[in-house]
């Protein structure tokens, strides 16, 4: 094994063992859709696109997966979406 194929391998097993998570954002019947689509790009750095796609995936089934990450790095951005006033958890 070459050591570029070693270093690879040491790559894929580190990142298997950093545990993804994701912050879910559920429905409510109280934020335009304006709003939720300017928190995720404010919140999670969407795109406008991406946001839209992510606002109506919430308003239509419920709830939707908008970030995914290390759980330090969603704890900030899942706190800053709930003093906005939206509903999410990490999971």
């Amino acid at each position: 094994m070459s050591t570029k194929e070693k270093i690879q391998e040491e790559v894929d097993v580190l990142e298997q063992e950093v545990q993804q998570h994701e912050i879910i954002l559920f429905n409510d019947d109280v934020n335009t859709f304006d709003f939720v689509i300017d928190s995720l790009i404010d919140v999670c750095d969407h795109t406008p696109e991406q946001a839209e796609q992510c606002t109506y995936l919430v308003h239509y089934k419920g709830k939707c997966a908008v970030k995914t990450g290390e759980y330090e790095e969603l704890k900030p951005r899942c706190s800053r979406l709930l003093s906005r006033g939206l509903s999410a958890e990490i999971v």
